[in-house]
């Protein structure tokens, strides 16, 4: 079940119908790739839609906007193609960017060592799944 902070200053642009689709998606991701710390999914202005995180929440949600916005800006300006994602590899872990359609993106949070393989293969389909559920107007 969906809990209150999760919903705090959450984007009111989708339905809590939708919101609630996308957190079980990112709950399924989880279950499926066990090296999985954390989740988020933002609008690509940086309004939450649904997070599992805690901490920094709003300052992920918006660092999460920045970077799709540079990555694609990135993938242009070198003619690589659309975005599909951005990889942050740390000393202590991974963080990995998904375009999620025009209007979302989801930052998946990942423990030092992890299966980068499954990893990609796992946020991408979670990605497009998400793709899926918004509206397209």
């Amino acid at each position: 079940m969906i809990t209150r902070p999760w919903l705090r200053r959450a984007g009111k642009a989708f339905s809590m119908d939708v919101r609630r689709e996308i957190y079980e998606e990112m709950r399924l991701l989880r279950d499926r790739t066990p090296e999985i710390t954390g989740v988020l999914a933002c609008t690509i202005d940086g309004m939450l839609v649904a997070t599992d995180l805690s901490g920094s929440i709003d300052q992920t949600a918006a660092l999460t906007s920045a970077v799709l916005s540079m990555s694609r800006r990135m993938a242009d300006l070198t003619k690589a193609g659309d975005l599909v994602e951005t990889l942050i590899s740390g000393t202590r872990g991974y963080t990995a960017c998904y375009a999620a359609g025009p209007k979302l993106v989801l930052t998946v949070l990942a423990v030092e060592g992890a299966n980068l393989g499954l990893l990609r293969i796992e946020g991408r389909k979670t990605a497009a799944k998400i793709a899926a559920m918004v509206p397209s107007q």
